[in-house]
């Protein structure tokens, strides 16, 4: 029996009508603002969107594909208006949330996307916070794009965005791959209408440079809103009033645990694998977040526990996190209830790690905290460069012998994945031959950036970066300031 072939265009991957479609995480955040539009028509809301930002890696080709969907966008009444920079893109989507105080508004409310590369995520933090400060609409919200690059493959600078976020009390989404960018968009902003705060979106090259075949069938998509509770009477959405010392009382007594109170109800995060019941026997619980589920998901294929029967026998459990910042209490201490250790899987620095351990301080009860370190000051995962699944399986290996977790099959499985990292070092090993990065064949830098006898450089950021590999060129400031130094 033959299956017949599906029909399938480019196209698809815009029409809201195709419940499947080839994306990569830029396309499917083009995807989503035409998807927040129609629903937001079927809930009988004359709603618009705007998009203002400013291009870098992983982000970089984000304009391109909201101007290839010129037309889309436009029939759907989204803006799309590139930043100068960062800031005044972040303060222009600011303004779309102030749709309460114009007298002559034309739409229910405004829709706004922010998107910009890790430092323009540090430069944007004043009229990020204003704008998360004073409230979103409650018929527009705002998502904040955060292009990331952990292992500093594109940036001169390693960078993740999630810490200063958190310090200008924005909640952040992680999702783990394109399939989740569409739900986690609409998600995000249903939370931010929820809550009055601007919401972040993190994206490494990982996951946004990836392309995937996604199922798009978002009609059973319905996110719950829980009661609120008291408000204060000023409400919790921008109101148009000066009134600084109020709106950090609004934002952390009220926006802020309803933040979390929307992360429970809609179980962002969750077990995915071994045993979610208050009575788990589950001995070893692992947390990860965004693309470190799917590292995780790696390494336990690799030591052969990535089947719900054979996790359970062994006594570990997974849970993932979608909501890094701030963390859902009540999730977490259902899932550490009766474990004896918690593993946090994260790349860079802890940031997770250090809420839950914040969560689980005063429990009566509460598991060993592990994942930078074993507890006990001994490195387990750096925090300074990347690392495989090859690498993580050998962790996680380790913790379970720890805790007495180990079988005949456990350890052979080991054993085979030590043997195919010694033979993969093997063929990698370094060679002596060594080349100097250079410029593509007719790029205009391969003679504008030759120096004269005795001169000095001062390098920019981009792909003419290669010039400091030439005598006489300096490093490179940050971006924008080129020269100053």
């Amino acid at each position: 029996m033959t299956t017949p072939l599906l029909d399938v265009q480019l196209t698809d991957r815009y029409d809201t009508r195709q419940p499947r479609a080839l994306l990569n995480g830029n396309q499917a955040l083009v995807r989503a603002l035409l998807l927040q539009r129609e629903r937001d028509r079927t809930a009988g809301l004359n709603t618009a969107g705007y998009v203002s930002g400013y291009r870098g890696s992983p982000v970089g080709g984000l304009d391109q594909a909201l101007w290839s969907a010129t037309k889309r966008l436009r029939a759907a009444d989204v803006t799309f208006a590139p930043g100068v920079n960062e800031d005044l893109a972040a303060t222009a989507v600011w303004g779309t949330q102030q749709l309460a105080v114009m007298g002559d508004a034309a739409v229910d409310g405004v829709f706004g996307l922010w998107y910009g590369k890790g430092p323009g995520v540090d430069r944007s933090g004043d009229p990020i916070k204003h704008g998360n400060y004073m409230g979103t609409h409650p018929n527009g919200g705002v998502l904040a794009v955060m292009g990331d690059d952990h292992q500093g493959k594109s940036s001169t600078i390693a960078h993740h965005s999630q810490q200063a976020m958190a310090a200008w009390s924005v909640p952040v989404l992680y999702p783990a791959d394109v399939s989740e960018f569409v739900p986690y968009a609409l998600l995000g902003w249903a939370l931010s209408r929820y809550s009055g705060c601007w919401v972040g979106f993190k994206v490494v090259n990982e996951t946004v440079e990836q392309a995937m075949t996604c199922e798009l069938d978002t009609s059973a998509l319905n996110f719950v809103r829980p009661d609120t509770g008291p408000l204060p009477p000023e409400g919790i959405h921008y109101r148009g009033v000066f009134t600084p010392a109020a709106d950090e009382m609004i934002l952390r007594r009220y926006k802020l645990p309803l933040v979390q109170r929307f992360a429970r109800a809609n179980r962002i995060d969750r077990v995915m694998l071994g045993d979610a019941s208050v009575q788990s026997t589950a001995k070893l619980g692992l947390v990860a977040a965004g693309k470190t589920w799917h590292e995780v998901r790696a390494a336990l294929r690799i030591l052969g526990l990535d089947g719900e029967a054979r996790a359970r026998a062994m006594g570990i459990a997974v849970y993932k996190v979608g909501l890094l910042w701030p963390l859902e209490p009540e999730g977490l201490t259902e899932f550490a209830a009766g474990k004896s250790e918690l593993f946090f899987v994260e790349d860079k620095a802890a940031f997770v790690e250090p809420q839950a351990a914040a969560i689980l301080y005063n429990e009566a009860v509460r598991p060993r905290i592990t994942g930078k370190t074993d507890g006990a000051g001994a490195p387990l995962l750096n925090s300074d460069v990347g690392f495989e699944a090859l690498d993580l399986a050998q962790v996680i290996a380790a913790r379970m012998q720890a805790l007495g977790l180990w079988d005949d099959a456990l350890q052979a499985r080991l054993q085979a994945a030590r043997a195919t990292q010694r033979a993969l070092l093997a063929v990698a090993s370094p060679t002596d031959v060594r080349r100097t990065p250079f410029f593509c064949s007719g790029c205009p830098h391969n003679t504008s950036t030759k120096l004269p006898e005795g001169s000095i450089a001062l390098a920019g950021i981009g792909c003419h970066g290669m010039a400091v590999f030439r005598p006489g060129t300096m490093l490179p400031t940050q971006m924008g300031g080129e020269g100053a130094s």
